[in-house]
């Protein structure tokens, strides 16, 4: 009785910056766990097992599994938790469960022997990871008010960015230790800090947002809403389809050059290249945190298309510098261009999902969503074996077809989303 009082006063009053914060903070832990173990973790941690001319085959093929993964549970648990009835609400409990599994396995990063092994450990935390998102996502559209999404959104694209640009930064520095061969308890540190992050955020998610509790009475058919889990009404939801097009496009573009940019990097020979690479990261993040909260609120004025199309061609330009010029410091430029594109883009497409949901089927339609996005990372790695195929024709002709083919991405995103007609609601 208490939680449907607390719920009820919740609507009586306005929903303040505390609110946003507060059904958003989990996205600061698990991007920066994630953001660290792809970019900086994995790439380090292969190079014990890996053979040196095979590193990006290696580090493509486990992250495009645990991304396929990803791709196809996160819309599963996003649509189980839609018609879940537990007291304490229908996402929380998967937010629970999902982290503790998460806290889990996360060790067996560094415990692993063979690769075979940090292989499987990769997989099950990725089953765990999309259990926690695939219900986190439908608190947006289950509690913001209308007119006020595409802001909600802004905030959720900043403290996303926010989590990824900071634990980068630490676990960066830190491996660069363990790269050097200063011993295995700069790995350790390294994977205890995003660890400690992502318990603090569970905690306050599961304390201080009130869900509504679930409808206690609602019986489902588990087998049932995995088979209609992925339907899509083609003929009403043309638009929507429009819209995974272009995120698949564009997030494979950028998901390309954060995978791999540790390797093109030590390519180029620049001194500690896993700095080197947080600071690239880092960079893209200030210009992402820069526009991103702008960019939501202004998509609440005049669209979410204008906005989006013209970041996908900013992270065009961004790579066009990096092709012309592979100096470290125009490098970093390029840095916040692709920042910059990633803020506008991740501000109002999120938006633009949310506009396109039906209602009681939030977490679903947004999983599904976010299978764009996995299936882009899945996509994104498969170029390892592209760059180690091309590199042994010519040192650094892998890395130019890479290159080339993120600039390809993001032209080819921005001209899809010309095909959108914005269903507006403001």
């Amino acid at each position: 009785m208490m939680e449907v009082k607390n719920q009820s006063s919740l609507k009586s009053r306005p929903f303040g910056r505390w609110d946003y914060l507060k059904i958003t903070i989990l996205v600061f832990a698990t991007t920066g766990l994630w953001q660290s173990m792809h970019s900086l973790i994995l790439p380090i941690r292969i190079l014990d097992f890996a053979p040196e001319a095979e590193k990006n085959t290696y580090l493509g093929l486990m992250t495009f599994v645990g991304l396929i993964i990803a791709m196809l549970l996160q819309p599963v648990f996003g649509a189980i938790s839609d018609r879940s009835g537990f007291r304490m609400g229908k996402r929380r409990p998967f937010i629970i469960i999902g982290v503790l599994c998460l806290l889990l396995f996360l060790p067996g990063i560094g415990l692993a022997g063979s690769y075979a092994v940090i292989f499987a450990i990769y997989c099950v935390m990725q089953i765990s990871s999309n259990a926690v998102q695939g219900a986190h996502q439908g608190f947006i559209p289950d509690m913001v008010p209308e007119g006020k999404k595409g802001q909600a959104s802004g905030i959720k694209g900043f403290v996303e960015m926010l989590g990824g640009v900071i634990l980068i930064y630490i676990v960066g520095k830190l491996m660069d230790n363990y790269a050097a061969g200063d011993g295995e308890q700069w790995l350790w540190f390294s994977l205890l800090i995003p660890g400690i992050v992502l318990l603090v955020c569970m905690l306050v998610t599961v304390f201080t947002v009130k869900e509504k509790p679930g409808d206690i009475e609602n019986r489902f058919s588990i087998k049932e809403v995995i088979r209609n889990t992925f339907k899509i009404d083609i003929k009403t939801n043309r638009g929507f389809l429009w819209f995974l097009a272009s995120r698949l496009f564009f997030f494979a573009g950028l998901g390309i050059i954060q995978q791999f940019s540790l390797y093109f990097l030590m390519y180029l020979g620049v001194p500690a290249p896993a700095s080197a690479a947080a600071r690239f990261l880092i960079l893209a993040v200030v210009g992402m945190l820069i526009v991103v909260y702008p960019a939501g609120r202004l998509s609440d004025k005049i669209g979410r298309k204008p906005i989006a199309i013209t970041s996908a061609f900013i992270g065009a330009f961004g790579i066009l510098l990096i092709i012309l010029t592979k100096d470290y410091n125009m490098i970093m430029v390029a840095a916040g261009f692709i920042g910059v594109a990633l803020g506008g883009f991740s501000g109002t497409n999120w938006a633009m999902a949310i506009d396109m949901v039906s209602t009681g089927e939030e977490a679903r339609y947004l999983g599904i969503a976010n299978m764009a996005t996995a299936g882009a990372g899945a996509l994104a790695r498969l170029i390892g074996p592209v760059i180690d195929f091309f590199e042994k024709q010519s040192l650094g002709m892998g890395y130019q077809v890479m290159l080339f083919t993120c600039l390809f991405l993001f032209v080819v995103a921005g001209l899809i989303l010309t095909r959108i007609r914005e269903r507006s609601n403001r």
